[in-house]
């Protein structure tokens, strides 16, 4: 009986000695889990790499920003080799960043970025495996907002868009969706009013420029003009008033752009209205600084670039068997005889050549062979949208032709 009482006591020892290591294993069993899932967190918390952003000073080159990074010269050339089928690194521009991607716990280059302009930047990845460097042009990926403004003119638009807090980017492109129909420099008059619907990109939530002129409003001396940006087809996209009509016409409405007279880029008097058929000055006179570029009004062949008398320097342009226009005083020419420009192309510079007491822009329009006011010719409008795109370009554009008459 003793003998049984012994057998039943060891049994019962074995069963609970079992019993603890079965529980010491598995709560060790757990612990090892729970450490792993803690570095796998911990892992996944480390950087992956490490940004260096250079800015590029005037004169700067892509070799001496690479040297400057610590970028081996064999490095460097290879990277700039790999891009030039998408973009060539030796047009950075000042002002711009080149920033480079490291590994986070050493100084080996994975890549780099370069902003090329507000739509698009280059993006290159070394592959460390290879070597190669891989080169592509991305669009920047913005996040886009609709914004509304509006103002009413006192002395200038510009003048009213600081007054409302509007980016002054936005207003020089409202006033370039209108540089067919208004000139900013003869036309405005106090009590204007202007409303326009424009996109705000945004990168990791930060404002950071205006985008397209959706939609844009200007009453000028009670007249209303109207802009919408719609685009038919890829032959023709751009500006149309609200009846379908292309605002963009074969002369531009002045010679100097917005953002040279009215942007507070320059100082001094917007202009001078000078057109007085009695007196034989049968031209516009634009007072500007020394320097502000002039632009062609339209296509056409340049037939003058020298100096003419009492003109000074001079560029005169054909544009067909009906139109010519002039540009005098200039200080020096960006163009040459015979040579072809666009509308919009930058011909010359103003200047006081010639019979001239400041600087300022002689500007003359010549139709079938005689001087006429520019600011009077009415010019046929552009390409209108086809009858079959009508109802579409109606309904695109319903809400912001509300939003602007509110």
């Amino acid at each position: 009986m003793a003998n049984k009482k012994i057998y039943i006591i060891i049994i019962l020892l074995v069963l609970l000695s079992g019993s603890f290591y079965f529980f010491k294993k598995d709560k060790s069993d757990n612990a090892i889990s729970s450490n792993s899932d803690e570095i796998v967190e911990e892992d996944n918390n480390e950087p992956t790499e490490r940004w260096v952003s250079l800015e590029i000073s005037p004169n700067a080159t892509f070799g001496a920003l690479m040297a400057q990074a610590g970028i081996a010269t064999a490095t460097a050339n290879a990277i700039y080799e790999s891009s030039l089928d998408v973009y060539d690194l030796a047009k950075i521009k000042a002002g711009y960043f080149l920033d480079l991607k490291f590994s986070p716990d050493s100084d080996k280059l994975l890549g780099l970025k370069y902003k090329i302009d507000s739509e698009d930047e280059l993006i290159i990845n070394l592959d460390s495996e290879s070597g190669q460097c891989l080169a592509k042009v991305n669009p920047i990926d913005y996040e886009v907002k609709i914004a509304v403004k509006e103002g009413e003119v006192e002395s200038s638009m510009y003048e009213a868009a600081l007054k409302n807090n509007i980016d002054e980017r936005a207003i020089i492109a409202l006033a370039d969706a209108f540089q067919w129909s208004i000139d900013f420099a003869m036309d405005p008059r106090v009590g204007d009013k202007f409303r326009f619907v424009y996109e705000e990109r945004y990168l990791d939530g930060q404002y950071q420029m205006p985008g397209r002129i959706l939609a844009g409003q200007y009453i000028n001396d009670g007249q209303k003009y109207q802009v919408y940006y719609f685009e038919e087809d890829k032959d023709n996209q751009g500006y149309f008033d609200e009846n379908a009509n292309s605002v963009q016409k074969m002369f531009l409405k002045a010679p100097l752009a917005f953002k040279y007279i009215s942007s507070g880029f320059t100082t001094g008097l917007r202009y001078v209205e000078a057109f007085n058929v009695s007196t034989g000055h049968r031209a516009i006179d634009y007072a500007a600084p020394q320097g502000t570029p002039v632009r062609a009004v339209g296509d056409g062949t340049v037939v003058m670039a020298s100096w003419n008398g009492s003109y000074g320097n001079m560029v005169k342009i054909r544009h067909n068997g009906t139109y010519q226009t002039n540009y005098g005083h200039l200080s020096r020419f960006a163009v040459r005889n015979g040579a072809k420009v666009k509308q919009g192309d930058v011909i010359g510079y103003v200047g006081s050549t010639g019979f001239s007491t400041g600087p300022h822009l002689h500007y003359e329009m010549v139709k079938n062979g005689v001087k006429i006011n520019p600011l009077a010719e009415v010019m046929p409008p552009g390409q209108a949208i086809k009858s079959e795109n009508k109802e579409r370009f109606f309904s695109e554009i319903s809400d912001w032709k509300k939003t602007l008459e509110e």
